[in-house]
């Protein structure tokens, strides 16, 4: 039975591995294709979900399953999973901080834009 659960848990966290890295290369694809630059941050956070949350959870399934590390595999277990939630909370509020600023500073132009209520001048 336990043998069982170290098996499902070493597969999970090296398919979570996997999906970060697919999940990091669609988001690149996506970054490279998309026009403008709000347009653009909208990959840049899903690669941060994606691509750094779900192998840092994969990691952390992978490492309390190796006795090889010992008693350090609970401080790069646990470290992993904290990270992971650091990440998960703060990458959206960073990626609307980023936006606002631009948004504020009048930095980057929609194209093609429909609607602009906060700043008219700012659809060109």
């Amino acid at each position: 039975m336990l043998d069982t659960l170290v098996l499902i848990s070493r597969v999970l966290g090296l398919a979570l591995i996997v999906l970060g890295g697919i999940a990091s290369l669609i988001g690149a694809i996506g970054f490279h294709r998309f026009k403008n630059f709000y347009l653009r941050l909208h990959p840049l956070t899903i690669t941060t979900i994606w691509g750094c949350v779900y192998p840092l959870i994969g990691v952390t399934l992978l490492t309390i399953t190796l006795s090889e590390l010992g008693v350090y595999r609970w401080f790069i277990a646990g470290a992993s999973f904290i990270t992971a939630l650091i990440v998960l909370f703060l990458a959206p509020a960073g990626s609307h901080a980023i936006a606002r600023g631009v948004h504020k500073s009048k930095t980057a132009k929609v194209q093609p834009c429909l609607a602009d209520l906060l700043d008219s001048e700012l659809c060109g």
